[in-house]
């Protein structure tokens, strides 16, 4: 995952720092060290981390730190509002036109993931209940146009083409010109990309843009390229007014350099982030909340609107229901499976929520995504009957269960036995919890929650 060793790098630095009654400049300046080293290992510029230290300590040296009641966190505090300030301070949305079609220009190297972005783009502005037309100016790639195609039917959104043997930037004129005439509010033009930047490649994408004026150029660059990616970045606004970046394969980078180091480099807000290969697993890029989970503090708004956006109200205030009587099923505990498949990778929902990537460290803690099919394997496997009475499981059936899901007998049993406590856990909980709360305060809570015995069937 992105930042996953900057993340473990940083919280043992201000761990240290946590443990300390007051600091002295020694110790700011230790933690300084530390920091700059982590930010360097994670392929952050190095004239970005130098000026990123220099205002930290800048700041952090001060009397208001020594004098804090809890310095360690007042340091935390600090280095996580410069972080924001460093990936852009505040989210840098996309242009809207005032004449519709807003015009979205796609430039970058061969390989970034232009296309798929593209797609990815279109999907998101459709949820938005815009109505997104993708013009298909990559005539040199084999297969570009019929990929833009394939993505087009596969979220429903209309590709323009004139094929491979006429002008991009013709092509690109007559796509914005049908927008107008079709109602489309946004064009997304897609364009060649090259092996390396060529004059060939950006006297293209100049007559492109003179030719379409677009509202948006969105630089889209490969995050796993680390430095390569700034360097792609600088090139490119130097020759082209950019407007924005867009990450991809930022799932795919665990140090994150670029994200840190982009904005700083090249004055370009980043405006998306794609954290995975699914058309819908594009984000709109929060400095704020990506410093956040840089930290290791969590982003729950993002994790609160991915459920908002995937997740039937009515089902899940069924689901409370059940919970809360004992009346959760099999037929619920997979449907539930479905729901949280919506929200993406489990390791991903888990970097949302503040603290985890500790347990993530923790050698005895394991997210496997193959226990997980296991298991819905053992439930698809149960009969309409034995889902909804668990009871009825006799020793026959568990062996028929065991053969259909291609686990054995163990598997079936340990999984109905996580099952019976996991409902049994619900149960003591929405029994304890009062309108202010728990029953019988925190520690009975946490009890229940960290018995030893508790386990979830998955």
């Amino acid at each position: 995952m992105a930042f996953e060793g900057l993340t473990t790098r940083l919280q043992n630095v201000f761990g240290k720092l946590r443990g300390k009654g007051k600091l002295s400049e020694d110790d700011v300046n230790e933690a300084m060290r530390e920091v700059r080293l982590a930010l360097l290992e994670a392929d952050v510029n190095f004239k970005v981390v130098k000026d990123f230290i220099a205002k930290v300590k800048e700041k952090a040296v001060g009397a208001e730190v020594q004098k804090s009641f809890t310095p360690g966190m007042v340091v935390v505090d600090i280095v996580h509002k410069e972080l924001i300030e460093l990936m852009g301070g505040t989210q840098a949305k996309l242009a809207k036109s005032n004449r519709p079609p807003t015009v979205v220009l796609m430039a970058g190297l061969q390989g970034a993931g232009k296309t798929t972005l593209t797609g990815k783009l279109a999907k998101l502005l459709q949820t938005q209940n815009h109505k997104p037309l993708m013009v298909a100016g990559d005539i040199y790639r084999p297969a570009a146009i019929k990929q833009l195609e394939v993505l087009g039917g596969q979220i429903g959104v209309p590709v323009f083409t004139l094929g491979d043997q006429v002008s991009p930037v013709e092509i690109a004129k007559q796509g914005v010109q049908l927008a107008k005439e079709q109602g489309n509010d946004y064009v997304l033009i897609d364009t060649a990309g090259r092996l390396q930047i060529d004059e060939a490649l950006m006297d293209e994408i100049k007559r492109i843009h003179e030719a379409v004026k677009p509202d948006e150029t969105l630089l889209v660059v490969d995050a796993m390229t680390g430095q390569e990616a700034v360097n792609v970045a600088k090139s490119f606004h130097e020759q082209l007014a950019l407007t924005g970046v867009v990450l991809t394969k930022l799932d795919g980078d665990t140090r994150g350099g670029a994200a840190l180091s982009v904005k700083a480099v090249t004055g370009c807000p980043i405006k998306f982030a794609s954290t995975g290969e699914k058309i819908d697993q594009l984000e709109a890029f929060h400095p704020d909340r990506m410093a956040s989970r840089i930290l290791g503090m969590g982003d729950m708004l993002s994790l609160i609107e991915k459920a908002q956006s995937n997740i039937d109200a009515e089902k899940a205030k069924d689901l409370e229901r059940k919970m809360r009587t004992a009346e959760f099923t099999f037929d619920d505990f997979l449907e539930q499976m479905e729901q949280m498949r919506k929200l993406g990778p489990l390791d991903q929902l888990l970097d949302m929520l503040p603290g985890m990537n500790k347990l993530k460290g923790n050698p005895n803690f394991k997210i496997d995504e193959k226990q997980i099919a296991r298991t819905e394997a053992i439930v698809k496997s149960m009969t309409k009957a034995e889902k909804q009475k668990p009871d009825i499981i006799n020793y026959n059936r568990r062996k028929r269960i065991a053969a259909g899901s291609g686990t054995t007998v163990a598997d079936v049993n340990r999984l109905l036995k996580q099952f019976e406590d996991m409902k049994k856990m619900m149960k003591q909980f929405s029994g304890m919890m009062g309108p202010k709360g728990p029953k019988g305060g925190m520690k009975a809570l946490k009890g229940m929650l960290g018995g030893k015995n508790m386990r979830f069937p998955f």
